[in-house]
């Protein structure tokens, strides 16, 4: 009764929405979902835009927020010298609390000027641990007063002045990279560890800076931009920004705001171009591949720096993308100049140097005629044979680190497997702590004393007994880094002993943490995985061990050979820095294999002349491009039979081109079971046409109503 002929058309809810409009005008969804006491009410308003009764308005909400800081100064009054003689006088008789505040401020002032100044809140109180209600007091009192400024969370850094001298080695180099620039819009710089490639890239950087352009400076991982941020602030300040994953979101969008007042400022400048240093906007950004998407409008040099890193690509989520690649194309788009620099280059840019599609130079000599290390074998089978391993290390392993110790040196030990032990097993059945829902052995971590899968994440108590037959003989197999790292301490008590790792640096300052106490020599032994490869610079090291090179050079991939050298030949440049020639301690069971020798030899061109016959004989890259498909579904029958009718199709388009589909070595991750098909592409085909017949293959499959619920994920040029 009395409503109107559309309100006689509403449902009850409907109706109570519409009564809450007429009061208020405009309500959130989350205002209407309380209305109507439920979760979600998404359908009710589908039915009211449908009836044409409510409209829909989207507003965007800003979520950063400035990082404000509460300073306290003197007050006007209490500024002028006199009054303020007479203040101290007053207090001394009444208020002696009040009087101690007043004297911290004026010495922690006095640190910045000669005249009282401001005062962070938080630091004034911190001394002596003073309340609050005495600094109140003083405010009452028109002594001090509060104020608030917006601060930068990214901090502020000033530049030493500090400028590069280039060897003559250095300079020819530099030289040549600017005349391949003239010719190529890609250089591949490759340099021996340690020879001073950053020293090249800062000349270029500052070329860059002195015409007004920005610079992007890629690295593959967070712990590298540690040591490369302090090197590149002490030359150029707070023009150098950093962009990776450990920032939060307020972090993210100063680091962005900063980028885009460096666009503006260049849209206003005149011809009279100011010098880079007059303003603190971000000309330079150090990030790992996330900075490649900041918003660039004036890039003049890009620098991938270890451009052989398979860090550089994105697997999950999509988008899959390779950041030394997607660099060079948005080099392109901005019509500027990009540098790959490399000790241990990838082979496909190692191919494009030889063949004349980059510029290539190469610097044989380490920075200050530093030798390179002293590498030696230790041959594990024959130490195995003869009684004389001390649990994983060899003899020679740990007198080596003994010598060094005594010597005040530091050592750097390399495991390419984090967790303690990475499996159990039952000595009666053999049974093994398998993941619930991924086709993996789980992991023992120690520290936290549970069994992880490092794959999907689950985790759960060691079991006291075999699941299988009831026994309770279960050993340990295989070793980690944090088993190692509690053996060091038992055969060198007396040592500090340190682990980089995925467990040790989830923290957003563990890695600077770890770096910074290793820089200071805080610590006598780092034990680590691919971690301690990567490009740090340490002065100290003199022995670096790899603990376990042999299953790196069995892993199934036709890449491992070309990774097993570059992580060796890497982690072998961390050892001779400055003072002393470095020694490294390979221990494998096979002294013999090609791989171990053209490390120990630093022979890397006969390994990647062997490494291209091969691929070109097998059909892989550099000379095949390679999209692999993976599907994915928790019922394997409807996998088996997608996989196979997506297959068929593919072959009946690309011939002896697919491989697949086959069940990958871990075949069931997070309860999904996976099987993968590799199409292999010659570079002639137009990738561009095969990307479209593929993506209508899979379409077609997913119209089936059977295989709609199949996933099907593309990665072009998987690594």
């Amino acid at each position: 009764e009395g409503k109107s002929e559309i309100e006689q058309q509403l449902s009850d809810k409907e109706f109570l929405l519409v009564e809450a409009l007429r009061l208020r005008e405009v309500i959130t969804v989350h205002e209407a979902a309380q209305i109507l006491n439920q979760k979600t009410i998404y359908g009710v308003l589908k039915l009211l835009i449908e009836k044409n009764v409510v409209l829909i308005e989207e507003e965007l909400k800003e979520k950063f927020k400035p990082k404000v800081e509460q300073y306290v100064r003197l007050t006007e009054v209490a500024s002028v010298e006199d009054n303020l003689k007479t203040i101290f006088d007053k207090l001394e008789k009444k208020a002696f609390k009040q009087l101690q505040l007043l004297m911290s401020f004026i010495q922690l002032s006095a640190r910045y000027s000669d005249q009282p100044i401001e005062v962070k809140k938080s630091a004034l109180l911190k001394v002596n641990e003073t309340s609050p209600t005495v600094l109140n007091e003083l405010i009452k009192k028109n002594i001090l007063e509060i104020y608030e400024q917006t601060i930068d969370r990214l901090g502020t850094f000033e530049s030493t002045g500090k400028t590069v001298t280039l060897s003559n080695y250095q300079q020819t180099a530099f030289n040549k990279i600017k005349n391949d620039f003239k010719e190529k819009d890609v250089v591949l710089l490759q340099g021996v560890t340690s020879s001073g490639k950053t020293e090249i890239y800062v000349q270029l950087i500052q070329e860059a800076l002195q015409q007004g352009k920005q610079v992007l400076y890629l690295l593959p991982e967070i712990a590298l931009t540690t040591q490369i941020i302090n090197r590149l602030r002490k030359f150029f300040g707070d023009v150098v920004g950093v962009y990776h994953s450990k920032f939060n979101e307020n972090e993210r969008v100063e680091v962005w705001n900063k980028i885009l007042k460096v666009t503006n400022q260049k849209q206003e400048q005149t011809k009279n171009k100011p010098d880079y240093f007059e303003h603190k906007n971000f000309q330079i950004i150090i990030g790992a591949r996330s900075s490649l998407f900041l918003p660039y409008e004036n890039l003049g040099l890009i620098i991938v720096d270890e451009e052989h890193d398979t860090s550089y690509k994105q697997h999950e989520p999509a988008p899959r993308y390779n950041a030394r690649d997607s660099a060079i194309v948005l080099a392109n788009i901005h019509k500027t100049k990009i540098l790959l620099g490399s000790a241990t280059p990838s082979l496909e840019s190692y191919y494009n140097a030889v063949n004349k599609k980059y510029g290539w130079v190469q610097l044989t000599e380490r920075y200050g005629g530093v030798e390179l290390p002293e590498i030696v074998i230790a041959d594990v089978k024959e130490a195995k044979k003869r009684k004389q391993m001390k649990s994983h290390f060899t003899p020679m392993l740990l007198e080596n680190i003994q010598l060094a110790l005594d010597k005040k040196e530091q050592i750097i030990l390399f495991q390419n497997r984090r967790g303690f032990a990475p499996m159990l097993e039952c000595t009666t059945c053999a049974w093994v702590p398998q993941c619930t829902q991924c086709d993996v052995s789980l992991t023992y971590h120690k520290n936290i004393n549970l069994l992880k899968c490092h794959y999907c994440g689950y985790s759960t108590k060691p079991p006291s007994k075999c699941e299988a037959c009831g026994s309770s003989e279960i050993l340990m197999k295989g070793f980690g880094t944090e088993k190692i790292e509690e053996e060091l301490a038992i055969f060198f008590p007396s040592a500090k002993i340190a682990r980089m790792d995925l467990d040790t640096t989830r923290s957003k300052y563990a890695y600077q943490q770890i770096i910074q106490s290793f820089e200071e020599r805080n610590i006598d032994i780092l034990v680590g995985t691919q971690m301690v490869t990567k490009g740090l610079d340490f002065d100290n090291v003199s022995i670096v061990g790899i603990l376990n090179a042999d299953s790196m050079l069995h892993f199934p991939d036709f890449r491992s050979y070309e990774r097993s050298f570059q992580l060796m030949a890497q982690v072998s440049g961390r050892a001779g820095r400055k003072n002393t020639r470095g020694k490294v301690i390979i221990q494998t069971y096979t002294p013999g294999h090609s791989v171990v020798q053209s490390v120990i030899s630093n022979e890397w061109e006969s390994l990647y002349q062997a490494q291209l016959l091969e691929r070109k004989q097998y059909l892989y890259p550099p000379f095949y491009r390679l999209i692999k498909l993976t599907l994915r579904h928790k019922d394997a029958n409807i996998l088996n039979n997608a996989a196979a009718d997506l297959g068929q199709q593919l072959k009946d388009n690309f011939a002896h081109r697919v491989l697949g589909p086959e069940f990958p070595a871990v075949a069931r991750v997070r309860n999904y079971f996976l099987k993968n098909i590799l199409i292999k592409i010659e570079k002639e085909i137009s990738i561009t046409q095969v990307k479209q017949k593929i993506t209508t293959l899979i379409t077609e499959l997913k119209l089936i109503p059977e295989y709609k619920q199949v996933f099907v994920i593309v990665d072009v040029d998987p690594i």
